[in-house]
């Protein structure tokens, strides 16, 4: 985190702007809304969230196992005010009511130079015609194509890569998830050639890494001014990057060189997205930033979710011999091709429950999104009676919901797939009990691809090699708008025999 010694004198200054909003109209049922504990006299919680990441993510479970689903109140000096809500009852509220809560200035000012007029920044007809595009690329067709012909071929990929490792070779697997779905996505979305390798895939790194601290320092005006020129380059890189995709694509279409370039393996998806998106909107910008949108959505959070299951995996080695097992069950009453290669393509989320569980259980504990927040367009009252006038900030911590004892139980800090199957069939939570892929009219619109993607490779792995850890110590996350792991996922990876 930037100079917090800068950020502590001028705080001085915030005291002002601090009096000018002070929360103050806050109320539950005519009572003013507690606030946790540490609450500074002027200065409210700014000062805490200046901490680390992993520590803040433990303050948000500290304060949700003293409030419950209680509303709370915090306050950062030069900001409106705002609370912290965990209650199912009010997420759904929240998610169901886009007309009263959006994305809102608070966000799209922090987030506008990374993702300009995208997905991720966009509120009513601009969000829908994206949205729309999305959803024709996502069609069950399209879906097909993905796990039948091009994940298989670029999965194989990466395992003929861990196959060539020598032994005692360290090897990262969130590199090798992140390139999987890099490569993937790139072809299937834009076709292009996209490597994780490439210089666009670190500045985006960087940019989401600066944008994330964006969030937690209240004078990143300030501190921009005198170290921002990493963050502003990295970001040059990322917009050059959109703008070639959306090139390529122009191109490609007025010249119709799509019919001699597309990657055979990749069948008629390929490049669907960002046709899509020049069909519907006229500004290359805009559609360079949904394109770049979709992109980082579509390639880290899969990624991610990925090395922290198998992070999880190596943790608790039942879990993964409880997944081998039934991955041998399925391949016993489905043939293999007649040179015995593993026909991944069985490998479907209705057969493999015990592997949806993993990573249903994995991305609880380790949500690819930590944090999300609104805006109040326009004053209104909560399910619990809390009243929110205009401009209020409404924040719910998924890492910490996720470990709610009053959703989850006692055991809520425990990594249990088994408490996502009941008489060996899945279950479900809601999406406001279980918001890792949002709810409401923003629903996740990659959530069937990425659990498909997961099967896969999930199971594919864990049956073809063997994992082992090159420490024991615990992983943690390191600054990003998403959830990668500091350092990655070193490991050691040598063939079984299956």
């Amino acid at each position: 985190m930037h100079t917090t010694t800068l950020l502590l004198a001028c705080s001085l200054v915030s005291l002002i702007a601090y009096h000018l909003f002070g929360g103050s109209k806050l109320r539950r049922n005519g009572q003013p809304l507690r606030r946790p504990p540490n609450t500074l006299p002027l200065a409210g919680n700014g000062i805490l969230f200046l901490q680390a990441r992993h520590k803040l993510f433990s303050w948000f479970v500290k304060c949700e196992r003293l409030f419950g689903f209680e509303t709370f109140q915090i306050s950062v000096p030069t900001l409106p005010p705002g609370v912290v809500i965990n209650d199912p009852k009010n997420l759904e509220f929240v998610l169901k009511n886009e007309g009263i809560f959006s994305k809102g200035d608070f966000f799209k000012r922090r987030s506008w130079d990374l993702f300009g007029n995208g997905i991720i920044n966009t509120d009513g007809e601009l969000w829908k015609v994206q949205r729309k595009a999305g959803l024709q690329f996502l069609s069950n067709t399209n879906l097909k194509v993905l796990t039948d012909v091009a994940l298989p071929k670029y999965l194989d990929d990466s395992i003929q890569s861990l196959k060539r490792s020598k032994g005692g070779e360290v090897i990262d697997l969130e590199d090798t998830f992140h390139e999987l779905t890099t490569i993937l996505f790139g072809f299937l979305a834009f076709n292009v050639e996209i490597h994780n390798s490439h210089p666009f895939s670190k500045a985006f790194d960087y940019a989401s890494g600066a944008t994330c601290e964006r969030f937690q320092n209240p004078l990143w005006p300030v501190t921009e001014i005198f170290f921002g020129g990493e963050f502003k380059k990295a970001v040059a890189q990322v917009k050059a990057f959109g703008s070639m995709i959306v090139s390529n694509a122009i191109q490609a279409k007025q010249s119709k060189e799509r019919e001699t370039n597309i990657d055979s393996s990749s069948g008629d998806m390929s490049g669907s997205l960002i046709n899509s998106l020049l069909e519907s909107i006229d500004d290359h910008q805009m559609v360079a930033d949904a394109a770049l949108n979709y992109l980082s959505a579509g390639r880290d959070t899969t990624a991610q979710a990925l090395t922290w299951t198998f992070y999880l995996l190596m943790r608790n080695p039942s879990k993964l011999e409880a997944i081998r097992h039934e991955v041998s069950a399925v391949l016993k009453t489905e043939p293999n091709d007649k040179n015995s290669k593993l026909n991944t393509e069985v490998f479907r989320p209705s057969s493999m429950p015990y592997v949806m569980a993993v990573f249903y259980e994995t991305l609880r504990l380790y949500p690819p999104v930590p944090f999300e927040m609104k805006q109040c367009e326009r004053a209104t009252t909560m399910p619990d009676g809390t009243f929110l006038p205009k401009e209020t900030i409404l924040i719910w911590c998924t890492w910490a919901m996720n470990r709610s004892r009053l959703t989850w139980g006692e055991d809520a800090d425990i990594f249990m797939p088994e408490r996502w199957l009941e008489n060996g069939n899945l279950i479900s939570k809601t999406a406001f009990e279980y918001p890792v892929f949002n709810g409401g009219p923003r629903t996740c619109l990659g959530k069937k691809m990425a659990e498909l993607v997961a099967v896969q490779v999930i199971a594919t792995l864990v049956f073809k090699f063997d994992f082992k850890a090159v420490d024991d110590r615990e992983r943690i996350s390191k600054n990003s708008l998403t959830l990668p792991m500091e350092g990655g996922l070193p490991c050691y990876v040598s063939n079984r025999s299956t």
